[in-house]
């Protein structure tokens, strides 16, 4: 990919596109999906097509958030050249914002109709849900009362990325929900959390300039370093929790990411600027690791027969 630092340099087509989808975090969506389906399989009600659909519509509000979040961030003079981030294409004009509207319309719209799958399947609490996941794609930075603006961004993360993500796939597989599920849902929600608390300790100084106080810019640096701290071994606690609720001692391979964890926390707290681009791009890799070793856990008794 082409290093831009000007609306003048070369970037094609694709590669602006490709900025803008974000791939760093992208494991916000599909984690979830993957750890809700094996959460199904475990419990014997795993269904293949609606898991794949329900991976297609994460992912699709994923970067249709992410498109919107250019649109309205640009409006608002957030992606300024001050911004230690990667580029943003709209702010950059290197996607104008006409075209960002209809692609981010365009993707929800056929992010609708794909989840009228999983309504057919599940009923109207997923139709509740696919409606207020895709309003808040809209509302997390637009409207009169811009929610990563307001402090809540992580808050509304988690449910959505967590508890929202990983029940709702298991739901449409089962057509029930259980406390383990939740329990297993807060692991992908807090790394989705500290994926947003890396970005956001990153930008502080140039979210302040422009008003847009998100929860770092309120409580400053060094208390989001230590809350992403937290969440870290909140996440290390689930497999805990699902080995306690029956599930395979397995679960605990999901511990071979923690070396990985801890390298990106020490990260963290001796890094600025854009370094902690680096730190992003990590922590959205130990999400990765972790969800699919997690996952694995799950899986291998039903796979192998084996019961430890």
């Amino acid at each position: 990919m082409t290093d831009v630092s000007s609306p003048s340099g070369a970037v094609s087509r694709l590669e602006a596109w490709t900025m803008a989808i974000r791939p760093k975090t992208l494991p916000a969506g599909a984690v979830p999906v993957v750890v809700g389906s094996a959460m199904a399989f475990a419990d014997g009600v795993f269904r293949p097509a609606a898991a794949l659909v329900a991976l297609l519509c994460a992912l699709g509000i994923q970067v249709a958030t992410n498109f919107i979040n250019e649109i309205y961030d640009f409006r608002k003079g957030a992606d300024t050249t001050e911004r230690l981030g990667p580029i943003r294409t709209v702010a950059a004009g290197l996607i104008a914002e006409k075209t960002m509207i209809a692609v981010s319309a365009g993707l929800l719209a056929t992010v609708f109709a794909m989840g009228l799958y999983l309504v057919w399947l599940a009923g109207w609490p997923i139709l509740l849900v696919g409606l207020l996941s895709m309003f808040f794609a809209w509302a997390y930075t637009g409207g009169p009362f811009p929610i990563a603006y307001s402090g809540f961004g992580d808050l509304f993360v988690f449910i959505f990325f967590g508890l929202v993500a990983v029940g709702g796939t298991y739901y449409v597989q089962a057509q029930t929900l259980n406390a383990p599920v939740l329990a297993a849902a807060v692991a992908p929600g807090v790394f989705s959390v500290n994926i947003l608390l890396v970005n956001n300790i990153r930008d502080i100084a140039t979210d302040r300039a422009v008003g847009k106080m998100t929860l770092p810019a309120r409580i400053g640096g060094g208390a989001a370093r230590r809350l992403y701290l937290l969440l870290t071994v909140a996440a290390y606690a689930v497999p805990l929790l699902l080995w306690a609720a029956g599930y395979p001692a397995w679960c605990l391979l999901s511990w071979l990411s923690l070396p990985a964890a801890a390298g990106q926390v020490r990260r963290l707290f001796s890094s600025e600027g854009r370094a902690l681009n680096e730190v992003l791009a990590g922590t959205g890799r130990v999400m990765t690791l972790y969800g699919f070793l997690l996952s694995a856990g799950l899986l291998l008794p039903s796979i192998t027969g084996a019961n430890p």
